[in-house]
């Protein structure tokens, strides 16, 4: 499908994002996004310094999805209800994305274009633990492990690294209700 009419770097990374989807982080290049939006590769540097940089928006664009497609979980709710719905959403995201999911920065708040995004997903996950009286690097230390219990899991899962057959809703709905007792017992 082509874009070239207008490109901006905003249909690139929406080509990289398809891209990304069908074939994996792997199968982004230059060259196929360029293929896949019309043009030569080197106009392609009109909208992205380099291979790294296009990475980089597309690590931008996965992390304000996920951050837009949480917020709308959350808000409304606190404590347990507000906590269940992001872990349980972040799941579903990696789920349904799990290509993309695989292109999200793992440290965004050292990079100069995704900080700001990074920033407000940090600030989305400490918002949601706040009823529980956190603060400081309580606080973090609780936002670390959620992401360690929500990233670690549905990464393997989405890898196919589950194979016994029991039900892995159960498995973490195991680990939420253990992080969500653990929370209550800090608080």
């Amino acid at each position: 499908m082509a874009v070239r009419s207008r490109l901006t770097t905003a249909k690139v990374v929406d080509a990289a994002l398809e891209l990304v989807d069908e074939q994996g982080i792997d199968a982004l290049t230059l060259a196929a996004v360029a293929a896949r939006t019309g043009v030569a590769t080197p106009s392609l540097y009109k909208h992205v310094a380099s291979l790294g940089d296009l990475r980089a928006h597309v690590g931008l664009r996965v992390m304000e999805d996920m951050t837009a497609w949480l917020t709308e979980t959350v808000v409304g709710r606190s404590g347990d209800e507000a906590v269940s719905a992001l872990v349980h959403a972040y799941r579903s995201y990696v789920q349904k994305h799990p290509k993309r999911y695989a292109a999200a920065p793992m440290d965004p708040l050292h990079d100069e274009l995704q900080r700001a995004a990074g920033l407000k997903f940090m600030e989305l996950v400490l918002a949601t633990l706040r009823s529980y009286g956190l603060e400081g690097s309580d606080a973090v230390h609780a936002a670390r492990r959620l992401r360690v219990i929500v990233h670690g899991f549905a990464s393997i899962e989405s890898s196919g690294g589950f194979g016994l057959p029991e039900d892995l809703d159960e498995t973490y709905d195991q680990l939420v209700r253990m992080y969500l007792d653990d929370l209550r017992g800090q608080s």
